[in-house]
């Protein structure tokens, strides 16, 4: 009795023991920093949001850097105010220039540094949103933005790796923005010019409707106009007696 509850026993031991590795195997990747929404149009603007989760449950989150890439620099990088934290503008020379509006501007947004005020930051169990305007997007596929994440304790989290196609999603994945192309002019656009000649085709057709009625009213005034005189002739004729 006592070797069959040792054998149960070492076998519960065991399949907790293949459980768990398998779980530490398969188990979710941890929460990372990402940009939501996470796509846009190229050549456009948006709105975007680059969201942050604390890791960790001692430290809070006091310090977010986001770099920009370099391969595709934007023209208009703008901040939305976040209670508690302040935000550091870093920019970079950028050749050729940026055409914006018209204009060429020589230096681009490089880095943004959001700062938590002393004793804020994000605790553990919570996330922050940091929004950002961004455009004109750049004519690539995609812009990959490495953070680093620094806590109370001195801790940084570095959310810098580029995703490589087909394989996994890396341990420190950088937030990803897809980019795909503006959608073509549609053929709508010619519809106001034909518009145009259609109404260019039916004022000539009124017109030429208001013409043929002008003629048909003076010539039935003419005609009027005779049958009154023939009528007042024949009133001044004398009447031949029989």
């Amino acid at each position: 009795m006592i070797r069959l509850r040792r054998s149960a026993t070492v076998a519960a031991l065991t399949l907790t023991a293949v459980a768990t590795a398998v779980l530490g195997v398969a188990g979710p990747a941890a929460a990372h920093v990402t940009i939501n929404p996470a796509e846009g149009t190229q050549g456009g603007y948006g709105r975007f949001a680059f969201r942050v989760p604390n890791e960790s449950d001692t430290a809070s989150t006091v310090k977010v850097e986001v770099n920009l890439p370099e391969n595709a620099p934007i023209g208009s990088v703008s901040t939305m105010p976040v209670a508690g934290w302040t935000v550091a503008v870093e920019k970079r020379k950028v050749d050729p220039p940026i055409e914006v509006h018209g204009s060429q501007l020589t230096e681009a947004v490089s880095k943004l540094t959001f700062t938590a005020a002393p004793n804020g930051g994000v605790k553990p169990g919570e996330f922050q949103e940091f929004p950002v305007s961004m455009g004109p997007l750049p004519q690539a596929d995609t812009m990959v933005f490495k953070v680093l994440q620094t806590y109370s304790d001195g801790n940084v989290s570095r959310w810098i790796e580029e995703p490589t196609p087909g394989a996994e999603e890396p341990e420190n994945p950088a937030p990803v923005l897809k980019l795909a192309a503006a959608a073509p002019a549609s053929a709508g656009a010619s519809a106001p010019a034909a518009a145009a000649d259609d109404d260019d085709d039916d004022a000539d057709g009124s017109g030429a409707a208001t013409a043929l009625g002008v003629a048909g009213l003076v010539a039935g005034l003419g005609g009027l106009a005779l049958g009154g005189l023939a009528f007042a002739r024949t009133r001044r004729e004398p009447v031949a007696k029989s």
